[in-house]
């Protein structure tokens, strides 16, 4: 942890990669400023919480204001696009919207390694905190593939469309089968929460819709078994290019 105003301003203004910020509700100044814009501008969560909370964990001289060091090393998005298009490999990205259960996200990271995902692109807010609990679940899966943290996904989604790449999103109520896609081009595969699906407007910019058909009249799937069904489509039909 990092532990006070200063310390926490300072390790944003070097570029420590923090995981998420933990502001008493009742802290103001100019520190606690810094600190909101910093925050904001590196796409670190903060989280605003009574100061019981803060005392929580058992650290003394807070003032306030407490930090988690990052156990993933967030990357940016444009820096794994032109990475992996310069090698030659056509990108491959999934986007997590309002994943919150560690269990899901760590196996989903897991599958994604293996399939051959570029990196995980998930939001500041509204997604399950990476941490070692996460790791664990996912094999340490997150601690190799590159995670992409952005402030707001529909921007990923235009920075990923400015790349010449398409963007599925899964909908139970969707027309297209999750097979009808082309996943050797170059796509990325948004999955939502099994509570609420893809936030709707996140939704709306996406290229395609597309959907796992279900036998028995069951309505879905675990999250993270629909991604494995579908990511291991992607590897089947890509890896069916490849030399023999």
């Amino acid at each position: 942890m990092v532990i006070g105003r200063k310390a926490v301003r300072d390790a944003l203004q070097t570029g420590v990669q923090l995981d998420r910020i933990y502001l008493d509700t009742k802290a103001v100044g100019d520190e606690i400023i810094q600190i909101k814009k910093l925050a904001s501008q590196h796409a670190i969560p903060v989280n605003f919480v009574p100061t019981a909370r803060l005392n929580s964990f058992n650290v003394t001289d807070h003032e306030g204001t407490i930090a988690q060091l990052a156990k993933v090393q967030y990357q940016e998005l444009q820096d794994i696009i032109s990475f992996v298009t310069e090698k030659g490999e056509s990108p491959l990205f999934l986007i997590l919207d309002g994943i919150t259960d560690i269990r899901n996200i760590g196996g989903m990271a897991r599958t994604a390694y293996c399939t051959g995902v570029h990196a995980i692109i998930i939001p500041d807010k509204g997604v399950g905190a990476l941490n070692e609990d996460a790791i664990l679940t996912s094999a340490g899966a997150l601690e190799k593939i590159p995670v992409c943290r952005v402030n707001s996904l529909m921007k990923a989604v235009d920075e990923l469309h400015l790349n010449g790449i398409k963007v599925y999103a899964t909908e139970m109520k969707a027309e297209r089968n999750f097979s009808d896609m082309d996943y050797t081009a170059p796509c990325a595969i948004v999955m939502g929460s099994e509570e609420k699906g893809i936030y709707p407007a996140l939704l709306k910019v996406c290229d395609e819709k597309i959907k796992i058909p279900m036998a028995g009249g069951f309505e879905s799937l675990n999250v993270s078994v629909a991604t494995g069904i579908i990511l291991y489509e992607t590897m089947r039909q890509r890896y069916s290019l490849q030399p023999k």
